[in-house]
């Protein structure tokens, strides 16, 4: 099983992949959120000048932000600087959609995009918005079609799961989620959480920095995909400062600080006990528990982890981490 790792893209992105690739990590993949980061493509850019053997690339690339031209020329851009080591993943759209407002993409128009982005890659024309489009960068302004790049495809449901059998190379998951794992010769999932020190509590200020962030995705999820936040614990605490907000503006509550700290919804679950739950919703233990859940994933058939460091030393906790996978 590979150990990967993600990020919530910065502005120091481009640091810590290098710090990364010095750790042992296979691929570095960076969130496309425009919300609340910079560009991913101009992150990847920088790292790839920084780094010499870790994989790259935007997990998840959200259909519904960029013409596909944009990205197909973004995925060029970063071949040529990092030959041999980009791969794509794609999403409906959670954070990078949601932030903004906006819906997730349907599976058909997911499908029909990331059909147009592979075959511009290729070199091939393609109708889109009704009109026939093709790279047309001359030499020197891209590498040279055929552009061979792996795409993975962020998916749950049949809908979803169906298209990535299709069309992709590979199944990206989240969320505990490996039900479907051993369908795939490439099933990646991305996990959060810490290691924890010898005699930490769960509640500890550190563990609250670095595994925080990524037990509020539980309700962040749940309160996106129309589940009951009310049943996770802290959970009315986190709703009632939501629906506090006018209507139209929760989705700024909801998703500030996403997957980089708490936000104060989340410090409302957070102060309520939402906290023990912690176990549950990310992959937090002594070393020997991390290391068993690692490999109870593999043995469910994921091939490839994506581990998340949060908080104020990102390269400890990806020290840390490593330090158990391997």
């Amino acid at each position: 099983m590979e150990i990967s790792c993600q990020f919530a893209t910065s502005l120091a992105t481009p640091e810590h992949i290098a710090a990364a690739e010095t750790l042992g990590y296979r691929r570095a993949w960076l969130f496309d959120t425009p919300a609340q980061s910079p560009d991913v493509w101009a992150m990847l850019a920088l790292a790839a000048g920084r780094t010499e053997r870790i994989g790259l690339g935007p997990g998840v690339l959200v259909p519904g932000l960029r013409h596909p031209m944009v990205n197909a020329s973004g995925a060029a851009t970063l071949a040529a600087l990092a030959p041999g080591r980009v791969a794509v993943a794609f999403g409906t759209g959670f954070n990078g959609a949601r932030a903004l407002g906006a819906s997730p993409a349907t599976w058909s128009y997911l499908k029909s995009y990331v059909l147009a982005f592979r075959a511009l890659l290729r070199g091939e024309a393609v109708e889109w918005d009704g009109h026939p489009i093709r790279m047309l960068h001359p030499d020197g302004h891209a590498p040279d079609r055929p552009i061979e790049l792996p795409v993975l495809i962020s998916a749950l449901g049949p809908k979803g799961l169906a298209i990535t059998r299709e069309i992709a190379d590979g199944l990206f998951s989240v969320n505990n989620q490996t039900d479907h794992a051993h369908e795939f010769s490439w099933a990646a999932l991305g996990i959060h959480g810490t290691v924890l020190e010898n005699q930490e509590t769960l509640d500890s200020p550190r563990v609250r920095a670095a595994a925080g962030a990524g037990h509020a995705l539980a309700y962040h999820a749940t309160y996106e995909f129309g589940g009951d936040v009310t049943q996770l614990p802290g959970g009315r605490e986190w709703l009632n400062v939501i629906t506090a907000q006018p209507e139209r503006e929760r989705h700024f509550a909801v998703h500030d600080q996403h997957l980089v700290g708490l936000n104060r919804a989340d410090e409302a679950a957070w102060a309520a006990g939402g906290w023990k739950a912690i176990p549950a919703t990310t992959v937090t233990g002594s070393p020997a528990q991390v290391s068993e859940q690692l490999a109870r994933y593999a043995e469910a058939g994921i091939t490839e982890i994506i581990y998340q460091p949060v908080g104020p030393d990102l390269v400890g906790e990806l020290e840390r981490f490593m330090a158990v996978a391997h």
